[in-house]
């Protein structure tokens, strides 16, 4: 099976820790829908093309940006310019990522009417505070509202959730998890709050407006995370997903497990299993190839050291671990003696574990799995 991302590249306002691509004008709005549906045309025979054999569509999947900024026309428009290009199975996945302030009680029951079966509502957090220190477009009330509304009318949804706030207290923390989990949600994502380069949220830091993120407090948030979720019967599939049974996000279960998958429109990226690619990041230059019936993507073979590494780094973070089978299989005995090599360390600290020839992080080395992976991928390799 494979999948198809559609970014959105729009927002009303910027989230200072944001770093993905996004114009706060909707100018081209209209024109980039049409250029969306002039790509998903365009590279209709790629899946076909591959050596891969799985190309049905099993997961559409609506990101960006902010794609509830979209009509519900607009979004429709283009879930139906999918099934015209390509087979897509008969109850496949769609979700719609969107934020509180767009979801009135109006558009969920408009959504919900729609082919759209599955929300992804950024909520962040519930703390008035924290969600004006993010720069987020909604507030504490607007997001409570729109998750009772959601409720009543779909059954699978995602709530995002970030920890490491500076000033959040573990009993803040706590609170946030339980307000979600009162309103009955199957699927849970949560990250640490990251500073990445070029973000309001670095100046803010560098000019002390704002304290930086610290270490410890986003590893006890996390813990108390994995604890809270865990005894409330959600399973930790990925390490920063958390879903109840058959609730897992298809989607990006399909990215850690190597499936295909199509990305559309500006800073999209693709996989065919042997190829990466990315969209280019600029949404006048995407409209201008689009229009000029080009594809502005860069493509890059992986190398056999790319897909260790790559199978390395999402296995790790899985419940479904990395089968050292699977890699003296695929890889050889030269990529298997290497991994084994540079986990011991790691095993004998009890940041890792052995079972069933599966490698995975211990409970231990969970918030630890990024670095450990970085320590296991295979450099400097003759390919």
């Amino acid at each position: 099976m494979s999948g198809i991302y559609i970014h959105i590249p729009f927002c009303k306002q910027a989230c200072h820790y944001c770093d993905f691509h996004f114009s706060t004008s909707m100018k081209k709005k209209d024109e980039m829908v049409l250029a969306l549906a002039k790509e998903i045309a365009m590279r209709k025979n790629e899946l076909l093309d591959s050596a891969r054999s799985d190309n049905e569509i099993e997961t559409i999947y609506f990101g960006g940006g902010t794609p509830s900024v979209l009509s519900n026309d607009e979004i429709n428009f283009l879930i139906s310019e999918v099934y015209k290009n390509y087979k897509v199975v008969e109850n496949p996945e769609i979700t719609l990522e969107a934020n509180p302030d767009d979801l009135s009680a109006e558009r969920i029951l408009e959504l919900s009417k729609s082919p759209i079966n599955r929300l992804s509502i950024g909520i962040q957090s519930f703390y008035e505070e924290d969600l004006k220190m993010m720069n987020r477009a909604h507030n504490s009330a607007e997001a409570k509202k729109c998750l009772e509304e959601a409720t009543k009318y779909f059954d699978n949804i995602s709530l995002d959730l970030i920890y490491g706030i500076p000033g959040m207290t573990d009993e803040m923390w706590k609170q946030n998890i339980e307000t979600a989990l009162s309103f009955g949600i199957p699927h849970i994502s949560s990250y640490a709050l990251t500073v990445e380069p070029k973000t309001a949220l670095s100046k803010l830091i560098q000019t002390g407006k704002i304290a930086e993120p610290q270490d410890e407090a986003a590893s006890n948030h996390f813990m108390i995370l994995v604890d809270t979720l865990q005894k409330n019967g959600f399973i930790h599939y990925e390490l920063s997903n958390f879903g109840k049974e058959n609730y897992f996000s298809k989607n990006n279960s399909a990215y850690w497990l190597g499936k295909k998958y199509i990305g559309i429109g500006p800073s999209a990226h693709s996989y065919d299993g042997e190829k990466r690619g990315w969209n280019i990041a600029n949404n006048s230059l995407y409209l201008k190839a689009i229009q000029n019936s080009e594809l502005p993507i860069e493509t890059e073979i992986l190398t056999i050291s790319d897909r260790y590494n790559e199978y390395i780094m999402t296995g790790l973070r899985t419940i479904w671990g990395v089968s050292l089978d699977r890699i003296e299989k695929e890889f050889g005995l030269e990529y298997l003696n290497y991994l084994k090599k540079q986990s011991q360390k790691f095993l004998d600290d009890d940041l890792l574990s052995i079972e069933n020839n599966i490698l995975k992080p211990t409970p231990k080395g969970k918030f630890l799995t990024d670095g450990i992976a970085s320590d296991l991928f295979y450099l400097n390799l003759e390919e």
